[in-house]
């Protein structure tokens, strides 16, 4: 008999799928990636196309299994990790009426605006039982806008689904979507693990419009004998459903127990931490995800991570060079932490957590004669830290936890600058995880628990090996507890000062004709 203790994890991402082929003790064996496009064919909009994506899942799926060479027969199941908030309008058929409406595109903001106005205390309430803060990212007001701005495709469309369901539905013939893809709709009640009937009339629509709901740890029991030939793998293979990459990647990276944190600076970022219930915030700025009944997210995505770092790198170095980095961060490593009184809010991009404004500004705050670009290139990196740590801020007195475990991921990890940074600002040891596909992992982990080969989520049969740890200096911790408070002022001050920006840049750029 064959022993089918191999899985694939498939991580269908914003900008690429990934799928990778794990040994029972976690060891990546086999992968395969896809790019595609991101489409933004009016302000505001971020696209993408579903059936480029279903391609790209079952192309990566396919060449990673024929990677895998004799490996495959001993493929058990395979488990999905998704990116959150996506909106696709399906015709009875189940063919697509719009594209994929990722979670960049904010052409819902004036809806968001108008619901804060109209509804304020009702909000809060919404967010209480929802687990999600208002902003454009959101499919409940993604709806709002397509039944507005595309009327004819929401009076046509036979289902709302995320892309997750759709290329599942075209493997199995079934809509079905997992409890944290419905969380992250912001029309799930996180209480009663249904969906928010009032959100949905929000949303003006109905159950019977959304997939039906499946716990994360739900799975077929066999691959179609269509796509077992097409992929390659035999067709007993189970397909668990899976969870959102966000909570994967806490379980990919080992951050599962209470008071564990994982950061995450890529081109954005995230900040998560896990607890054995939902931790909400009182005005509503951090985010709830389920990644099991017993296992919940907690944190905030930023939009402005590694693009920060970018943008200071393209403004003072011309050349398009990973040495340019390098020298960014050593001239950097020459100036004392607080820039001498330099702060940067790195609101480049507008920001969800915590402000969750996409009218926010970056603005350097402090500048004087005697800063230079190396101070404004580590006030850039120190503002990127903060702005997590203000995340973190909103949840940690109720994380259970006086000692906490951080697991840091992504691009940043290549800067020794910015992960010493990240220590000294939240004054905690560092751990950086030896792999880098933690939502595959994840996925992976919460498949082997799903069906069965372990009894609890915690008892992953990997350990997440750490190849490097970083040790916060002590000596800098008055200067970022002064720092922080500084920047949270200084936040606080300029939010009021948003949209008045907003408006006279709008104005300013039409009357030159731009």
């Amino acid at each position: 008999m064959i022993l089918r203790n191999y899985a694939i994890g498939i991580d269908i991402g914003t900008t690429s799928t990934k799928v990778v082929l794990f040994d029972e003790k976690g060891a990546a064996v086999a992968h395969h990636s896809k790019n595609y496009p991101l489409l933004s064919e009016e302000a505001g909009a971020a696209e993408q196309k579903p059936d480029e994506i279903y391609e790209a899942v079952n192309e990566s799926l396919r060449e990673t299994v024929r990677k895998s060479g004799d490996l495959a027969e001993r493929i058990g199941f395979i488990s999905f990790s998704t990116a959150m908030h996506s909106l696709i309008a399906v015709d009875a058929e189940g063919k697509p009426l719009t594209n994929s409406i990722t979670w960049a595109d904010i052409r819902s903001e004036p809806y968001v605006a108008a619901y804060k106005s109209d509804y304020g205390g009702d909000a809060v309430e919404l967010y209480k039982r929802t687990g999600v803060p208002q902003h454009p990212m959101t499919p409940l007001f993604k709806l709002q806008w397509l039944k507005n701005e595309r009327p004819d495709i929401f009076k046509k469309a036979e289902k709302f689904v995320g892309i997750k369901d759709y290329i599942l539905f075209r493997w199995f013939n079934e809509w079905k979507t997992d409890h944290a893809s419905a969380a992250a709709t912001g029309l799930w009640n996180l209480r009663t693990k249904t969906w928010d009937e009032e959100a949905l009339k929000l949303a003006d629509v109905t159950p019977e419009k959304l997939p039906d709901l499946q716990p994360t740890t739900y799975y077929w029991e066999n691959l179609s004998d269509i796509l077992a030939k097409k992929s390659g793998l035999d067709s007993s293979v189970k397909v668990v459903i899976g969870a959102t990459d966000g909570p994967l990647s806490n379980l990919g990276v080992g951050a599962i127990s209470p008071g564990d944190v994982a950061v995450t600076i890529g081109t954005s970022g995230a900040i998560r931490t896990t607890s054995t219930s939902p931790i909400l915030d009182t005005e509503g700025r951090s985010f709830c995800y389920p990644l099991t009944e017993n296992h919940w997210v907690s944190g905030g995505p930023v939009n402005n991570g590694g693009i920060a770092f970018q943008w200071i790198h393209d403004l003072l170095q011309k050349e398009d060079e990973s040495v340019a980095y390098e020298k960014l961060s050593k001239d950097a490593e020459q100036i004392q932490p607080g820039a001498e009184g330099l702060v940067f809010l790195p609101y480049l991009t507008g920001e969800r957590a915590p402000l969750w404004d996409a009218q926010a500004k970056a603005s350097f705050l402090g500048l004087t004669l005697r800063h230079n670009q190396n101070h404004m290139v580590r006030a850039v990196l120190e503002g990127a830290i903060l702005n997590l740590f203000s995340v973190y801020s909103l949840i940690k007195s109720q994380v259970g936890k006086s000692e906490v475990k951080i697991f840091a991921t992504g691009g940043f990890t290549n800067s020794s600058l910015w992960k010493q940074i990240l220590a000294d600002v939240f004054q905690t040891k560092v751990s950086i995880p030896e792999h880098t596909e933690s939502s595959c992992l994840g996925a992976v982990l919460l498949g082997r628990f799903a069906i069965g080969e372990t009894k609890k989520l915690e008892e992953a049969p990997v350990e997440t090996k750490q190849y490097e740890e970083i040790i916060p200096n002590p000596d800098y911790k008055n200067v970022y507890k002064d720092l922080f408070q500084l920047y949270q002022s200084l936040s606080d001050t300029m939010q009021t000062q948003y949209k008045a920006l907003h408006d006279f840049q709008n104005k300013h750029k039409k009357e030159s004709g731009e």
